[in-house]
């Protein structure tokens, strides 16, 4: 879990400091909120069990994918600050660290 907590908080730092498409303050940084969010919810909802992070963890690391590839799609990446090998190696890396985190799950549950 603390991987999953880990990974969300260096999205908060890092829209907070820099912003992860465009400049700082961009609007479209708050989708990854958004994304955050519902991780929140969906983990809740679980009752932070193993199987639900698992298919928490693993819809965030999608959702990750996502943000991405609709950043490239709606022209991101024409911005002067964000090219398209910033935009998938940051989103990227928290998919990595989202899908490694469901792995992680994943063996809890098979341990349990």
């Amino acid at each position: 879990m603390a991987l999953a907590v880990l990974s969300s908080i260096m999205i908060c730092v890092f829209i907070g400091a820099v912003g992860i498409i465009g400049v700082e303050g961009d609007p479209f940084d708050r989708l990854y909120f958004a994304l955050i969010g519902l991780g929140i919810a969906s983990a809740s909802i679980g009752r932070f069990k193993p199987t639900a992070m698992r298919y928490t963890t693993t819809a965030m690391g999608i959702g990750m994918g996502l943000l991405a590839v609709y950043a490239i799609v709606i022209g991101k990446h024409l911005s002067p600050v964000s090219s398209v090998f910033e935009i998938l190696g940051l989103n990227g890396f928290f998919v990595v660290l989202f899908l490694q985190s469901a792995r992680c799950f994943r063996r809890a549950e098979s341990s349990d």
